[in-house]
């Protein structure tokens, strides 16, 4: 099963870099999860501030520029794992905050896969 980890944004996350490219725990962590074969993806976002949010609606489509104010909705990055639960997907999202450091915060979402 395939789970995406989105790591949220605060203040702090929109204005640093993200966890993996300064925190050395991180890097090992992300090694080994690549070696183990669990780690599919994981990539760190930029500040919303670079970024753009689309809406269709009523057969158009409308571009909102970044900042985003409600940083509670903005992802500051994600992994895609695979593994063989949803708890195994929980722990995997634990062990990254528990790098990450205290305020940090992840929704875990099971990928659809074809039938």
């Amino acid at each position: 099963m395939r789970f995406m980890i989105m790591f949220k944004a605060d203040a702090d996350t929109e204005a640093a870099a993200p966890a993996c490219m300064v925190l050395p725990e991180m890097g090992r962590l992300i090694e080994q999860l690549k070696n183990d074969g669990v780690l599919l993806a994981t990539e760190g976002l930029k500040p919303s501030a670079s970024g753009a949010r689309l809406r269709h609606s009523g057969g158009k489509v409308t571009v909102i520029d970044g900042p985003f104010a409600e940083a509670k909705e903005l992802v500051a990055g994600f992994a895609l794992v695979e593994v063989a639960s949803r708890q195994a997907a929980v722990e995997l999202g634990e062990r990254f905050l528990r790098v990450a450091g205290d305020g940090t915060a992840a929704e875990v979402r099971e990928v659809f896969d074809e039938p």
